[in-house]
Parts: C-alpha cells; sequence; structure tokens
C-alpha cells in the first residue's frame, strides 16, 4: 500500500498558501475549507506548511497582532514530505515519529498532493475491512 493509492483514491487537488500571506488570510482558507494545514510555495517549491498548530502558537506568542504577520514568520519550515512510493505504514509511522498531520506528497521536487492522517488512517481501516470481509467470505464457502 503506498501513497500513490491513497492520492488515487482523494484526488490531487492542492491548495497552498505563500509564505508572503498572512496568517489572517491563510487561517480563514483553513476554515472556509475546513482542513488542517497548507502547504506554503516557493514557486514550485514547497517551503514549509502552514497548520492550525502554527496558529495557536502564533497567537500565544504575539496575541491578536499574529494575524497581521505573514505565514512564513510561523509556519514549520522546512515541511516533512512524502513520495507517492511510499509506503501507508511508514507514513504513518513517520507522521506518529515527528507529531503531525499532514505530509506534502512530492514527485520530482514537485508537490502532487497532499495526505493527512486520516485519509491515512481511512485507507488502513478500509484494507483490514475488506480483507476480514473476504476471509468470512472463504470461510463460508469452504
Amino acid at each position: 500500500m503506498t501513497i500513490a493509492a491513497i492520492l488515487s483514491g482523494k484526488g490531487r487537488d492542492v491548495l497552498s498558501v505563500t509564505a508572503h500571506q498572512t496568517v489572517m488570510e491563510a487561517a480563514a482558507l483553513l476554515a472556509q475549507r475546513r482542513i488542517g494545514a497548507l502547504p506554503v510555495m516557493d514557486g514550485p517549491s514547497v517551503a514549509g506548511i502552514f497548520s492550525e498548530r502554527d496558529v495557536i502558537h502564533a497567537l500565544a506568542n504575539h496575541g491578536a497582532d499574529a494575524l497581521a504577520l505573514k505565514v512564513g514568520d510561523v509556519m514549520t519550515a522546512p515541511a516533512i514530505t512524502v513520495s507517492p512510493a511510499d509506503s501507508v505504514i511508514g507514513a504513518l509511522s513517520l507522521m506518529s515519529r515527528r507529531r503531525i498531520r499532514h505530509l506534502p506528497v512530492l514527485e520530482g521536487g514537485r508537490i502532487i498532493g497532499v495526505v493527512s492522517i486520516g485519509d491515512l488512517v481511512k485507507y488502513r481501516i478500509d484494507r483490514i475491512e475488506a480483507d476480514a470481509a473476504a476471509m468470512r467470505d472463504y470461510i463460508q464457502t469452504a
């Protein structure tokens, strides 16, 4: 099971922000789209990732003035990334070790998608349920 399988099921649309946008603009996009993180792009390259956690830390450190800061001032950088060929289990392990919930997916240095821990867990549960159903069918026909 690879990250490519996850992307094939969820699509490859990638919303992003730039380091020059304000925290307010990026937070509004997170809220509007009901997502937890956005890759921060510098042209075709991923400069970092901006997440709900970054908003919380910025507010804790700067108060309401944090909303006027630039995303580049508060983003998590460098972004931890995976490739489409990476395994789902490996990505889950990486997320657990690094205590992160979103991974940009890079192919040839370009972003082709973003996977969340929810995407990976859902995929694993779906596979486990499919395996269990196949085992039940096998037992019933044996």
